[in-house]
């Protein structure tokens, strides 16, 4: 099981939440102006990686709200979590953290140790 730190209610079990896919997906500025590839691609494709992946989840039977989580694909481990929208694509650059206490941007421990995360 996971611990998905939500912004809003804190840690909860995974149980408690409803996938929402790939985050930082940004729609079409002109939908009517694609083909049905472009379309398909925006709707089904997405990426795969092993490591690092942002992800939206929805705290079902919580705070109902959507946040965006950093979790880690090869060994399951969740980096932090944010309100969803609060970070561009990559969350590690930009100005600072966000308002949540879980925000992927906030020095950890390891950070200020010179380690990694």
């Amino acid at each position: 099981m996971l611990l998905i730190p939500c912004p809003w209610c804190g840690p909860r079990d995974e149980r408690e939440f409803r996938y929402g896919g790939q985050a930082h997906i940004a729609c079409p500025a002109d939908p009517s102006a694609l083909d049905d590839r472009a379309w398909a691609e925006y709707l089904f494709l997405r990426d795969n990686p092993a490591g690092a992946f942002a992800e939206r989840w929805f705290h079902a039977s919580g705070c109902r709200a959507w946040c965006d989580v950093r979790r880690d694909t090869v060994d399951y481990t969740v980096a932090g979590s944010c309100p969803t929208g609060a970070h561009g694509a990559d969350a590690d650059a930009g100005q600072g953290p966000c308002a949540s206490p879980y925000c992927v941007r906030r020095a950890t421990p390891a950070d200020a140790e010179g380690g990694a995360r």
